[in-house]
This record gives structure tokens, C-alpha cells and sequence, in this order.
């Protein structure tokens, strides 16, 4: 079965040899936003024959198409994503895991498209990274509950936050 990436290919004139379908296999399964090391790691492991070399002219081709997405996470290493096909998700980096949480936010959209409107403008794109620390939550309790009422967030596995 074909892959988003592997179609995007084809549909960019790409010659789509073994190698690149290995490749672009991975980043299609992964969820991580792997950088080329990882990405180099997974591919090795399917296809002992991929260099590290192929990998990040790959990713750089990938990239050059329009295919793949480099994200900056912090860490000092690119990571990479498919590039988004028309809905928008966000990303919550742990700063001390270095995990990457995705999730969408309707309210979020929606307050976006009001500021763009109301300065004048179409919004064509828009990214949104949080950088964040996971609090303990035995120490760091409120004083008192507030009943305020906060957005709805769904995270990337469905979980509503």
C-alpha cells in the first residue's frame, strides 16, 4: 500500500527509487517527528543497505518538494514531519524529555483567523509550538479551583485536554 508521502512523490515527478520508499515509509509511520539520525536508524533496520548519506539527501529533496516539513524543537537537531494536507495541528515540547505533543484546538483557529481578519489579512499558514515543563503535580496544586471555563483541546491520540 502507498504511502502519503510516496503519493506526493509520484504527484511531484519523483523517481521513487527503493531507497526513498523506504525512507519516506518511515517518516509516513512515524509520529515522533524523527531527526535524520533516528530517521537513519529505522531505515537501516528495514534496508541494511541505506547510508546516512541517502538519508539526509533524501530528507533535503523531501524538503525541496515540499513533502516533509523541518521543525525546530529545540535540542539543536531538525526533525521532520509531512507537510500538513489542510488541517493545522500544533506541537507542546517538553523542554526536558524533548517529547513533542500534537494537538489540535478549534478555539485556537478561530482566534487566529480574527486577528489576521481584523489587521487586514487572509491567513494562508500559521504554526504554533509551546515550549513547556510538566508540572508536578503533588507539589504545584492550586490554592483554590477556579470554575472559569477553558478551551477544549484534543491531543493528537484522541485524548480531549
Amino acid at each position: 500500500m502507498e504511502t502519503r508521502i510516496e503519493r506526493l512523490c509520484v504527484e511531484r515527478g519523483m523517481r521513487l527509487t527503493g531507497q526513498r520508499r523506504v525512507i519516506a515509509r518511515v517518516l509516513s509511520e512515524s509520529s515522533d517527528h524523527p531527526d535524520v539520525e533516528e530517521l537513519y536508524r529505522r531505515a537501516v533496520g528495514l534496508d541494511p543497505r541505506i547510508s546516512i548519506a541517502t538519508v539526509y539527501r533524501t530528507v533535503r529533496l523531501f524538503e525541496e518538494k515540499g513533502i516533509l516539513e523541518r521543525r525546530d524543537f529545540g535540542g539543536g537537531r531538525a526533525r521532520y514531519e509531512a507537510t500538513e494536507d489542510g488541517g493545522h495541528h500544533y506541537h507542546l515540547i517538553d523542554v526536558d524529555s524533548g517529547k513533542v505533543i500534537e494537538f489540535q484546538d478549534a478555539e485556537h483557529d478561530r482566534l487566529m483567523q480574527l486577528i489576521a481578519t481584523r489587521l487586514g489579512f487572509d491567513l494562508v499558514s500559521l504554526r504554533l509550538e509551546l515550549f513547556g515543563r510538566r508540572r508536578d503535580t503533588t507539589r504545584d496544586r492550586p490554592a483554590r479551583h477556579t470554575t472559569t471555563a477553558s478551551p477544549t483541546v484534543e491531543a493528537s491520540d484522541g485524548r480531549i485536554c
